[in-house]
């Protein structure tokens, strides 16, 4: 139990005995730094409950915990604050008792209720860009906070493996590509791929200009371009089985699947299930059918049937067309069905998708609440804001789209240009710098993106983020590095502890910032959040380094005080681990 657990128990039993009232709430605050005191308690919010003047209530209060709790050392009350003094001791039983806990802040006791995150669910046309990356980085970053708090999770994508766009890259490589493949080419399979999408938007603007120049109307145009007919008949082609279309299909997919798990390697992120469109795409008509037998939906004069969700604020929405075909919506709600039908511990379902599908996820949601699904109260769009580069908005059809595999390979150089300016690496092989230039640029990619809160635009600069000084991933793992330099200094048994050690502030502090570990991690599960988790390694981080900087560690004469600050900051370097762990990111052993 942390202090404010301990605190909460205390100032409500205070108002009990003081006042004869029961205090829901007990609000706190982090002691302004000018006052002395560990934690804050907030009077004002008591006089809903507890009429008098903030002062004297605070006074009593504080009075009765100095009187009745051992932790309280003092304390002092400025205008509606009550500022308590936690003894040394407290934070010494703490800090014993963790000492020797794996993975201290991880709920050891995982639920048998389970959570699904999907993420990634590219199509199939193009490789991975930026903004997969941020989908990809959030979606296995939340998978992981979400484990560490005590949940059982399954990691999930579904690829979008059929449909005109998947068309266009065949047809294009079937009209210019010359039988070219991934070994003949060189090329990583989905930017084989991705190649021919580009031709085919060049082929198509190329024909719609023609048409132009040769009086018809643009917009016609769009619709009669050659070789857009062409691809829409290699779709008809593919959804009445054609062998040779589907054939085709199946081995430019396969490329793109090989490029894609080349991708997810690099990053550092795996899936439990995978799911493809081209096998759930009539997923959900049966479920609209017997909505619509029970009153859900309802069904126009065309033959469409929709749903009403006006009085929920939204509109109505289409979930099957007048011919009978599905929308995407009509997929999603069989798909969400077959996911728990697949894994029936499912209680439910996070989907990691850009904030352009808002509107989308909300209709989905309550579609499936209406049809009666308890967990469709559990359903969480994990929605997210682009990425941007300073040189400007990416546009894949255009070719002009920032790939990410390009994108890790410069986040390795730029970490090498920086690394070797700083003239940190004397002694190490080549093939150490090779590994720590990834370490460094991977974990310079991943914190700068996942610090940001999830629904926030980032402007994301590559250079920037790799500044071995301020909020950044390559600072937090050269402080890491920092520390495992010390305890490779220790020439003595850093597995005793000193006894009866009287804490200097800076210690105090540490210790006070590591208690609050597995509460950030709970709250970072509960906001699918892993920019708290970020946040709160780099005030850790800071707190450190002050520390490191005002108290001596190995030069400390008194050999219990240089035992606790070896074993303070061994602890210290392990919950950056772990926390960098939650977020994707690798800790080097030097820097």
């Amino acid at each position: 139990m942390n202090i404010q657990e301990v605190l909460a128990q205390q100032v409500k039993a205070a108002v009990s005995s003081l006042y004869q009232i029961e205090l829901p709430t007990v609000e706190f605050q982090p002691t302004r730094k000018e006052f002395e005191g560990d934690i804050t308690v907030v009077v004002f919010p008591m006089l809903r409950f507890v009429k008098g003047n903030p002062v004297e209530i605070g006074t009593q209060i504080g009075t009765y915990l100095q009187e009745q709790v051992q932790e309280v050392a003092g304390f002092n009350v400025v205008k509606g604050f009550l500022n308590v003094v936690i003894n040394d001791q407290f934070y010494l039983d703490f800090f014993h008792s963790i000492l020797d806990e794996k993975d201290f802040g991880y709920v050891k006791d995982i639920s048998s209720d389970a959570v699904m995150v999907e993420y990634s669910s590219p199509n199939t046309n193009k490789p991975l860009h930026l903004g997969h990356i941020r989908n990809n980085l959030l979606g296995y970053s939340v998978s992981e906070i979400l484990k560490a708090s005590g949940k059982t999770v399954y990691k999930t994508q579904i690829i979008n493996d059929r449909g005109i766009h998947i068309c266009k890259s065949m047809l294009a490589w079937q009209k210019f590509g010359e039988g070219e493949t991934p070994e003949s080419s060189g090329l990583k399979g989905d930017h084989l791929v991705g190649k021919y999408y580009v031709a085919f938007d060049k082929a198509y603007k190329s024909q719609i200009q023609e048409l132009v120049n040769g009086g018809v109307d643009k917009e016609q145009a769009a619709k009669e371009a050659p070789i857009l007919m062409e691809a829409q008949a290699m779709l008809r082609k593919w959804e009445s089985g054609d062998e040779a279309t589907v054939a085709l299909w199946k081995t430019m997919n396969g490329w793109v699947y090989r490029g894609f798990d080349a991708t997810y390697k690099n990053l550092g992120v795996d899936f439990d299930k995978l799911y493809y469109e081209s096998d759930t795409y009539l997923l959900g008509r049966d479920v609209v059918k017997e909505g619509l037998e029970r009153g859900v939906f309802f069904r126009k004069e065309d033959g469409s049937v929709w749903i009403d969700l006006s009085d929920e604020g939204l509109d109505e929405k289409i979930v099957l067309r007048s011919d009978g075909t599905a929308v995407y919506m009509t997929q999603d709600i069989g798909t969400a069905i077959q996911r728990v039908t697949d894994f029936p511990d499912i209680k439910g379902l996070v989907y990691t998708v850009g904030n352009e599908q808002d509107y989308h996820f909300r209709v989905l949601f309550l579609i499936l609440q209406k049809l009666g699904y308890d967990w469709a109260q559990q359903l969480y769009h994990l929605s997210y804001g682009m990425v941007d580069l300073p040189s400007g908005k990416m546009k894949s059809r255009e070719g002009t789209v920032v790939d990410a595999d390009d994108l890790i390979q410069n986040m390795e150089e730029t970490a090498e240009e920086i690394s070797k300016e700083l003239g940190k690496l004397d002694g190490y092989s080549e093939e150490e710098k090779k590994k720590l230039y990834r370490t460094i640029g991977l974990g310079a990619l991943k914190y700068y993106i996942l610090k940001v809160d999830p629904k926030k635009r980032i402007l994301f600069n590559p250079e920037e983020s790799v500044d071995f000084q301020g909020n950044t991933g390559p600072f937090i793992q050269y402080t890491y590095a920092r520390i495992q330099s010390i305890l490779r200094k220790a020439n003595f048994d850093t597995g005793a502890l000193g006894k009866d050690v009287t804490l200097h502030p800076k210690e105090k502090e540490l210790l006070k910032q590591i208690q609050l570990f597995p509460e950030t991690i709970q709250l970072a599960a509960e906001n699918h959040s892993p920019a708290l988790i970020a946040n709160y390694t780099y005030d850790l981080v800071k707190e450190f380094n002050s520390f490191y900087q005002q108290v001596s560690i190995l030069g400390e004469p008194d050999e219990s005080k240089k035992q606790f600050r070896v074993q303070l900051s061994k602890k210290v370097g392990e919950v950056i681990q772990s926390a960098f762990r939650l977020l994707g990111i690798d800790v080097p052993e030097r820097m």
